[in-house]
């Protein structure tokens, strides 16, 4: 979720000048008493048609019901239009932001999208209200506002529940969940239905590391799963007793009819498909005419490589879950190295070390579930090798 500059600026410096004299104050007896009309809350926020939306957002609130001061955290504030923005992100290396503003302008801009926000009321005591409030003005000063971003391990949601988690007088219980043990990508695929090119993109630059069962913790990376556990679990204080995580849900901002955005309309299936086809033909056409076409082997040795080259890059990438991808198996820069024998047709062991990776790869798809229509790829290059060995010997 973004916000404009100028209207981050604007709410924190507000915030620091609405908080900063109760919170020098904190260990008043009267200031722990005013908190009784605070309420704390977690916003849980529905998709909608932007692709940085599709797994929806969580952000704290703290709303003052006796002066009226109301204001939404949002820990999912960045700027897209920074230097090589997309480049930082796919490696790790994305700075996320602290946001505060008016809870009012929040709720204005998921109407704006017709996306749904959930409010859980949190089940918490004067002091642990306002040791949040604390922590989060801390949060909000310019030297700590900015982290670094990880999509399954440190992002807004997770943010959330450990400022909560770790302003408890306790520790808070969650209800188990045997029967709901997803991978990441299947998470992932989830939230990602309707949106066949988004999917691809992650299960390209996903590793096998995300098809490894996860735990509720794991889990609570989305704030649906967050929001489903919040609403289960329980606080249990230091003195023993016991009592609910969030004693009120309602709904803030209503779902609306949205408008779906078209995408490329065909899927990464059918493109594969079509890619069969056209090597089918090309191998008959070659079958009958006796020769090779250097310039369909020199096009798919020139995609081959450039996917490799960005799945070889991620190599590097901060993102854990991108480090063991089985599909450079077969996508890597290879290619490149023997593209000019190819294409001067000199005699080269280029076809060979291609069966040996196609072969690796068609294996790896045991352990780790592939970009959709990957596998068809490979069966198209599968049938270059055939008909280049069989020219060849020729």
């Amino acid at each position: 979720m973004k916000h404009l500059k100028s209207i981050f600026r604007t709410a924190w410096m507000s915030i620091i000048l609405s908080i900063s004299i109760p919170l020098s104050a904190a260990s008043d007896e009267p200031v722990l008493a005013s908190m009784d009309s605070v309420e704390v809350t977690l916003l849980t926020c529905q998709p909608h048609e932007e692709i940085y939306s599709l797994y929806g957002h969580t952000a704290l609130r703290i709303n003052d019901l006796r002066t009226g001061q109301d204001w939404a955290f949002n820990y999912g504030v960045f700027n897209y239009k920074a230097p090589h923005f997309v480049l930082r992100f796919v490696f790790g290396l994305t700075d996320y932001e602290l946001g505060v503003l008016p809870t009012k302008i929040f709720k204005k801009e998921y109407a704006h999208y017709k996306s749904q926000v959930t409010e859980q009321v949190l089940n918490l005591t004067n002091e642990e209200k306002m040791a949040i409030w604390q922590a989060l003005y801390v949060n909000c000063l310019p030297e700590n506002c900015v982290y670094r971003y990880n999509y399954f391990y440190d992002n807004c949601t997770t943010r959330a529940r450990n400022m909560v988690e770790s302003c408890i007088n306790g520790h808070i219980q969650y209800e188990s969940r045997t029967d709901y043990t997803p991978t990441y990508r299947q998470m992932v695929h989830d939230c990602t239905k309707g949106h066949p090119w988004a999917a691809w993109g992650n299960d390209f630059l996903l590793g096998i590391k995300a098809d490894i069962e996860t735990d509720m913790r794991q889990q609570e990376f989305l704030p649906n799963n967050l929001m489903y556990d919040f609403a289960r679990a329980r606080i249990i204080r230091s003195d023993g007793n016991s009592v609910p995580l969030v004693k009120e849900t309602r709904t803030l901002v209503p779902p609306g009819v949205q408008i779906v955005e078209k995408d490329f309309p065909l899927t990464p299936n059918e493109c594969a498909i079509a890619l069969a086809i056209v090597s089918l033909l090309v191998f008959a056409y070659e079958w009958k005419k006796k020769q090779t076409l250097k310039w369909w082997d020199l096009l798919l040795m020139t995609c081959q490589g450039v996917m490799g080259i960005v799945l070889f890059l991620m190599l590097f990438s901060q993102h854990p879950t991108t480090s063991l991808n089985l599909q450079i198996l077969l996508f890597n820069p290879l290619p490149f190295i023997y593209i000019y024998k190819v294409y001067r047709r000199q005699k080269t062991i280029y076809w060979h070390l291609l069966l040996v990776m196609i072969i690796l790869f068609l294996v790896g798809s045991i352990w780790q579930d592939y970009a959709e229509g990957l596998v068809i790829v490979a069966y198209c290059l599968l049938i270059r090798y055939s008909s280049n060995i069989r020219h060849g010997k020729k």
